[in-house]
């Protein structure tokens, strides 16, 4: 089958490989549609060391259960031991022997690939580019803003969102189907206008002070300085949730920037109840997603741009 597949720090290649074969409890899945995502990138360029050489990425896997023709989708939650305590009080996402899709076995970067049977997640009919970027980006969006506390009883909450790249603007859909006032903070002025077409009620850069107080905010970029100014923004009990799976580093904080029992959490992972609940809601909201499609052997070009940042939205692999 032909694949694109990470072979060292910087190193990944377009080509054949043989069809995976899917062991016990495993199903083998015809890739439809894979979006690209950041920490495919930290994978390669080893910001997330590797778990394992060589490895297909991808986590955001739309495609059919060969076996029963039923559409369905990975995410980056491939398999838990369902026996730790993280796992056995509803937090698999913490599970200590956890495995993930496209870091510890094999993802959709690829014609075909194999997954546990219990972390395959049914899909209804649909464009499966356009699904593709909800199954990381729109999942770790959705619980991020209910790490941050928000949810159906958020109507009226000042949340702020900083950065606007595909998660955002899934996140930002969700929230202001809760009723959230929406105040957005990024590093362009065409994400900024963006932002206003997706209903933010203010939006502008890095540079520009947010005008009310936030009662919550989701960091979206990968970057400290980020952090810290989403937390100077919060009022008084506010939460700041870290939607990162690796950031570069926290400056030294002013201890007032946190007092005001103002809370500072990290995102990791999801569990697939926030898969469940998350796609449960897409039509509820009229969530859509905004894409590229690219070709498969496309996969390092476009990993290259989100690096510059020169997407809109997601790119998503296809043929």
């Amino acid at each position: 089958m032909r694949a694109v597949t990470i072979t060292g720090v910087n190193q990944i290649v377009a080509g054949c490989v043989p069809d995976p074969t899917p062991g016990p409890d495993e199903v083998l899945v015809r890739v439809e549609a894979s979006a690209v995502c950041r920490t495919d990138l930290q994978i390669l360029r080893g910001d997330l060391p590797a778990h394992r050489l060589p490895v297909i990425p991808g986590h955001q896997v739309v495609g059919t259960d060969v076996e029963t023709g039923q559409r369905v989708g990975l995410v980056w939650l491939a398999q838990t031991c369902g026996t730790c305590r993280f796992c056995r009080s509803g937090r698999e996402n913490l599970c200590d022997d956890a495995r993930f899709t496209g870091w510890d076995r094999d993802g959709g970067y690829a014609e075909l690939v194999t997954a546990h049977r219990d972390f395959v997640h049914p899909l209804p009919p649909g464009d499966p580019a356009a699904m593709a970027p909800l199954l990381c980006g729109g999942v770790i969006g959705f619980r991020s803003l209910r790490v941050a506390g928000l949810g159906p009883h958020s109507a009226g909450t000042r949340v702020g969102l900083f950065g606007f790249g595909a998660s955002a603007t899934v996140a930002i859909q969700v929230a202001r189907f809760w009723g959230c006032e929406c105040y957005v903070v990024t590093r362009s002025e065409a994400e900024v206008r963006r932002a206003f077409e997706l209903g933010a009620v203010w939006a502008g850069t890095y540079d520009q002070a947010v005008p009310q107080r936030l009662d919550a905010a989701v960091t979206f970029a990968p970057s400290g300085d980020v952090v810290v100014s989403a937390l100077r923004a919060l009022d008084k009990g506010g939460t700041v949730a870290i939607n990162a799976i690796h950031l570069d580093r926290i400056p030294q904080l002013d201890y007032n920037d946190l007092w005001w029992e103002r809370s500072l959490r990290s995102v990791a992972n999801v569990t697939r109840d926030d898969v469940r609940d998350f796609l449960a809601v897409v039509p509820a909201a009229g969530v859509t997603t905004q894409f590229e499609v690219v070709p498969l052997a496309a996969a390092p070009m476009a990993l290259d741009r989100v690096e510059s940042g020169e997407v809109r939205g997601a790119f998503v692999l296809q043929g």
